[in-house]
């Protein structure tokens, strides 16, 4: 089955997915969902010194998430053998995705000159740690190096804490992003130009990418960021807070959403102080503000806050675990999660696309590959017989 839907906006295009990891699969993921035609290229056993990542659990939960809507061929690409499998491939792709050390690339002989002779048309898209070039381009990039050398590490937890590590892979995840909306921008190009091109997202460049706000206030104003813990840094009272029963976030910046919050708590001694007259005054003072508003909070549970407050028109949400998050009715409508059958026969859950097209909708129509599942297939797509299918096995190309 080479196209998941015929109706889906990507459907016309193929994608060889050489990446690993995450912010390459994230990448192509998006591709996938919407109907691109994703073909996963990983080594064969026995070859690779990081072989664990391709041998791992491929039922698990994240790589099933990271992975559905694919088909995986395996191929030793330092043969000649695999080489010339995978030119053939390029010949009648449209985009090759791929997130090695930028060497590896011209090691192989599949760097960007190279693909366009054979496809003019081809669209090469490269993430690497560091960039392509310049003095670190060679270094191995991991989400968590790239969240310290971009900043973020700086600016997240507690005041005077230390660095600290934010949660999830942002590097990883907004690189992968990025680098998707790079490679549709490459596409729609070439339907002016008729030629593809190479393009190229690095984890530190777009980690400093997703610091906008620090980043254009220290360049600008020379303002250094700080950690700010559940604060706000510019804008007051913006913060975490807790209840009788658990902890709510309170957005009521603003004059409008200020004079709302302290009408809603009937509290003109807080609108009328002269030390909370505007926003700055009420950043400068914080903290005796913070402190009269969370002995009003501890008055009440949870549900009392967020329902009260979001009447008036003041922004307030709970903090949930991740098991209430994935239980609450709003995200529930809104189908954040869907499921499909895996080959074992069990029923698995997967994070559905956020971006919702209305008429061309992402789809889940495939779960994660088993590993090389669809090699022969492939082949006999790309023009092997099976005589020369069986060698290829033979010779442990695939």
């Amino acid at each position: 089955m080479p196209k998941i839907c015929a109706a889906a906006p990507l459907s016309r295009f193929r994608v060889l997915d050489l990446s690993r990891v995450r912010a390459g699969p994230t990448c192509v993921r998006m591709l996938a969902d919407f109907g691109a035609d994703v073909i996963r290229i990983e080594p064969p056993p026995g070859i690779d010194p990081n072989e664990a990542m391709f041998a791992a659990d491929r039922l698990s939960g994240d790589f099933q998430n990271l992975n559905r809507n694919k088909r995986s061929l395996t191929l030793n690409l330092k043969t000649p053998e695999g080489l010339e499998v995978f030119k053939r491939l390029v010949a009648e792709a449209d985009v090759v995705v791929e997130n090695w050390r930028p060497d590896v690339k011209q090691r192989l002989g599949i760097d960007y000159d190279t693909l366009a002779a054979i496809n003019p048309r081809i669209i090469l898209a490269s993430i690497s740690g560091f960039g392509q070039d310049g003095p670190y381009a060679s270094r191995p990039g991991f989400d968590q190096i790239v969240q310290g050398m971009g900043g973020l590490m700086s600016v997240t937890g507690l005041p005077g804490q230390g660095p600290v590590r934010a949660g999830l892979a942002v590097a990883d995840s907004s690189t992968g992003l990025y680098t998707a909306i790079g490679i549709l921008t490459a596409l729609l190009e070439r339907e002016e130009s008729g030629r593809g091109q190479w393009l190229h997202a690095s984890l530190l460049h777009t980690q400093i990418a997703m610091m906008d706000f620090q980043a254009a206030r220290f360049l600008n104003e020379g303002d250094v960021p700080v950690q700010a813990g559940n604060d706000h840094p510019t804008s007051s009272p913006m913060g975490l807070f807790e209840t009788s029963d658990g902890h709510v976030n309170l957005g009521a910046s603003g004059e409008g959403n200020w004079k709302r919050f302290c009408d809603a708590l009937d509290m003109p001694q807080w609108s009328g102080d002269p030390e909370f007259a505007t926003e700055k005054l009420r950043v400068k003072n914080r903290d005796r503000l913070n402190r009269e508003i969370q002995q009003r909070f501890a008055e009440r549970p949870v549900a009392y806050w967020v329902e009260m407050l979001n009447a008036a028109g003041v922004p307030c949400g709970p903090v949930y675990t991740v098991p209430q998050m994935f239980d609450d009715v709003q995200i529930r409508h809104l189908k954040v999660a869907d499921t499909m059958r895996t080959p074992d026969g069990i029923e698995r859950h997967y994070i559905t696309q956020p971006v919702r097209l209305a008429r061309t909708p992402g789809t889940l129509a495939r779960s994660a590959p088993g590993w090389g599942e669809h090699t022969d297939e492939l082949l006999v797509e790309a023009g092997y017989d099976q005589d020369a299918i069986a060698r290829l096995h033979e010779k442990g190309v695939v």
